[in-house]
């Protein structure tokens, strides 16, 4: 499978199947599931990174678990929109993803998704450590749903 947009990825999964959106992080990964209408995003978990086939075990163990069957990954581009070392980190990590499993990707641009969560757990009066405990699985819910999203707006555009 390669690298598809949102259309396709949601085309090539069977209804009822959901969208897994990630935060690919040095030290972790940020999760969020998608609903299986592909209109809501919400936050999942956060995998600690040990090793790379242990983190696709447990990716893949939930994607099974929650009927996720695609993925929106999200694509640290550089301020300027520039492809930087983390776009180069994420790339290879998906495509050894794809080498042990077939399934459709969106990489989405996540500029700014941090920053937008951890301005909201701030303003919500979250401590310092339980933003941390959040922070990377709700970057992957406003990545997953910044691409739901666009879906939703491209969906109502062709009517």
């Amino acid at each position: 499978m390669t690298i598809c947009n949102i259309d396709d990825t949601i085309t090539l999964i069977n209804d009822g199947e959901r969208l897994m959106g990630l935060d690919i992080g040095k030290k972790t990964i940020g999760i969020a599931i998608g609903d299986p209408e592909h209109k809501i995003a919400s936050p999942h978990c956060i995998l600690w990174r040990q090793k790379f086939s242990l983190d696709i075990f447990k990716l893949f163990s939930e994607m099974e678990r929650l009927n996720a069957a695609g993925l929106i990954i999200g694509w640290p581009l550089l301020m300027n929109g520039n492809i930087g070392p983390a776009c180069d980190s994420v790339r290879d990590f998906t495509h050894s993803l794809l080498k042990v499993k077939d399934l459709p990707i969106t990489f989405q641009d996540e500029r700014l998704s941090t920053y937008a969560v951890e301005r909201t757990m701030i303003e919500a009066d979250l401590t310092r450590k339980k933003r941390q405990r959040k922070r990377d699985a709700l970057a992957a819910s406003w990545i997953l749903q910044t691409a739901l999203d666009r879906y939703q707006q491209s969906n109502q555009s062709k009517k």
